[in-house]
């Protein structure tokens, strides 16, 4: 069953001057020649993104769109008519967003949060700003310390709101994110917390002894390219300590005494060093 806007698995089954076509139990799909990879021959499995050209005919690709169906992105605008918006998603056609499917009308040049999805009436692909109605909490799909991709909706009193794998949403407290976000940021995080309400809280990076050994080997390279030593400990001001490590004071504290515990570091009065140097303050 082929997929449009999603990549599919396909056997090439004749090779023609224009490019391959893939079984697709029919006549065949075309891959156009400049997207068949070197070498490919009758017999060959490729994978593939399947997709409308503009002429509505099915058609193959080995480019990578920004999204696939059911992906929400950040993409730009690139043409608008009086039936809607053009927008480019790395692909020869654009895709197309309805004048009913946009919010406050659309301009070129300008960049807008979309997710992708396929027309029931056309079968094709196409992506809409009207989204929030696929977004639900109702039944989750995720459990606390799980790691996400997390996308930023908007800004809220109290942290930004965050789409959470592109099915649920939740928020990023402002307390919890060092550095500015801004609408379609994409990052990796895990859930926090989940209240009776199904309510989300989100934090970046991974969660325990995972976040802490990640942030260990960062340290231990920063002091390995600074001479073994580095002017900073539990007294330095957090934004310094984002501003280099980036990461929160209280992560740099988890993590220097998870390497001292490990005897890979040592403190000194005004920094951190590291064991195995012979690197005098």
């Amino acid at each position: 069953m082929i997929k449009p806007g999603a990549y599919n698995l396909l056997k090439v089954i004749r090779a023609v001057a224009i490019g391959v076509y893939l079984d697709d139990e029919k006549e065949g799909i075309l891959l156009p020649k400049r997207y068949v990879p070197d070498g490919t021959k009758v017999g060959d499995m490729l994978n593939v993104f399947i997709y409308h050209d503009s002429e509505s005919r099915v058609i193959a690709t080995t480019q990578q769109p920004a999204g696939t169906v059911g992906d929400i992105v950040m993409l730009p605008v690139v043409t608008v008519t009086p039936q809607g918006a053009f927008m480019d998603w790395g692909l020869q056609k654009d895709i197309f967003v309805p004048k009913s499917k946009q919010r406050l009308g659309m301009y070129v040049g300008e960049k807008y949060l979309v997710k992708i999805y396929l027309d029931e009436q056309t079968g094709r692909v196409a992506a809409t700003e009207k989204f929030d109605a696929f977004l639900s909490n109702e039944l989750l799909t995720v459990r606390e310390m799980e790691q996400v991709n997390l996308i930023v909706y908007r800004r809220t009193d109290i942290g930004y709101f965050v789409i959470i794998n592109n099915k649920h949403t939740g928020v990023l407290h402002y307390n919890e994110v060092f550095t500015e976000l801004e609408p379609g940021d994409t990052l990796k995080g895990f859930i926090k917390k989940i209240t009776e309400d199904n309510k989300i809280d989100v934090m970046p990076g991974k969660p325990g002894y995972e976040r802490v050994t990640d942030e260990g080997e960062k340290i231990l390279a920063l002091l390995t390219e600074n001479n073994g030593y580095l002017p900073y400990n539990d007294k330095s001001n957090p934004d310094d300590i984002y501003s280099f490590f980036g990461m929160s004071k209280k992560t740099f504290k988890m993590t220097t005494g998870s390497l001292y515990k490990q005897r890979k570091i040592t403190f000194t009065k005004t920094g951190i060093q590291l064991t195995d140097l012979k690197f005098k303050i």
